[in-house]
């Protein structure tokens, strides 16, 4: 069975485990800035970033929160983490782009006294003042043993052929979790690894391209797809869509967007994780908000050296999409339930 449960904490218990009561917090004022990676996942700009700047308006009114997305480059992170320190930022959120080309950022910024929170993706070459997170590793292994669990239970034998692996960016610290927790989930079903590719930047394009050459190579012996995200995910059923394979293997997913939602309703996509960012985004700012009092936040645990907090998601698939997705608010029909998806949606008890 799945090692993360099918019902999400509640956000409350989370954030305020990691703390204490935000009571226990003056409101300072001061500069945070906020910096994500990529534009490759919708995740940012929807979720995160709004989660991270509710959090920092209702704990610190009178702070300054400094936005930016390097849209995966290094150099354009490289000058935006040099333009909020010239701005004046006293804490500084990244999700790097590179993990390794982001320890010389954490070195620059710690000489300065600027606290450094890794987020979501670590630095794994040297400690950074904090990271937050859900569980990567977590993730991996739980899609994969998902999608291992479905292929047992519709009676998809072992000696068929065998799965595709389609991992996140190479220079991602959290995908290298991610593919990890795959290679764990996957480890002792019987299904074999027929081909496996790290995805630069995440770009759904070019996982499109791969498993669209995997498909030439391979064909019917693919009996699913363990994909890191849903944007790799949704490459790989657009592969199998323009190859004319019908129906498609089941493919995994991560971060239950919008699309990948909808992948699921239209039976293309098999799972997804609803990981809801604003919940670590929050963890983030009370983080943030107490290094500008001068507190050490303390983690539940320790990884790469650093003091972390790890959450853990849930994995939904269409079994329990409307109980936990839209019946928990974190979406909702009018915007899952569009055109081609509506049928999908009445088969689901999703009401629009």
């Amino acid at each position: 069975m799945n090692s993360f449960p099918n019902k999400m904490i509640g956000a409350s218990a989370l954030t305020l485990s990691m703390l204490g009561s935000t009571a226990a917090f003056a409101a300072p004022s001061g500069t945070v800035a906020f910096l994500m990676p990529d534009q490759a996942s919708t995740r940012y700009e929807q979720h995160d970033f709004p989660g991270f700047k509710a959090e920092m308006n209702k704990l610190c009114p009178d702070c300054k929160v400094l936005y930016q997305n390097a849209n995966a480059d290094v150099s354009t992170q490289q000058q935006q983490f040099n333009s909020v320190i010239a701005q004046g930022a006293k804490v500084i959120v990244l999700d790097p782009v590179d993990s390794t080309a982001a320890a010389s950022l954490v070195h620059m910024a710690q000489g300065q006294g600027i606290k450094v929170i890794a987020y979501d993706r670590p630095v794994p070459s040297t400690p950074a003042n904090y990271y937050v997170s859900f569980d990567n590793e977590g993730i991996g292994k739980a899609i994969a043993q998902s999608l291992v669990e479905h292929l047992k239970e519709t009676n998809v034998p072992t000696s068929k052929g065998g799965v595709l692996e389609v991992n996140g960016s190479p220079t991602d610290a959290a995908a290298g979790l991610i593919k990890k927790g795959i290679h764990a989930g996957l480890a002792g079903s019987g299904y074999k690894t027929l081909a496996e590719y790290d995805t630069p930047d995440w770009a759904p394009p070019k996982a499109q391209q791969w498993v669209s050459g995997q498909i030439t190579r391979f064909g019917s012996q693919i009996v699913g797809v363990v994909a890191a995200n849903d944007g790799t995910g949704g490459g790989a059923v657009a592969a199998f869509k323009a190859a004319g394979v019908n129906p498609v293997p089941p493919v995994t997913g991560n971060d239950a967007t919008l699309a990948g939602l909808q992948l699921i309703i239209a039976g293309d996509e098999y799972n997804t994780i609803l990981k809801p960012s604003e919940i670590v985004a929050a963890a983030a700012a009370k983080v943030a908000v107490g290094f500008l009092n001068g507190q050490t936040p303390k983690g539940e645990t320790t990884l790469f050296n650093t003091p972390t907090q790890l959450f853990k998601p849930a994995v939904i698939t269409a079994k329990n999409l409307k109980a936990e997705v839209v019946d928990k608010g974190f979406a909702n029909a009018k915007d899952l339930c569009t055109d081609r998806y509506a049928d999908g949606c009445k088969k689901l008890g999703i009401a629009n």
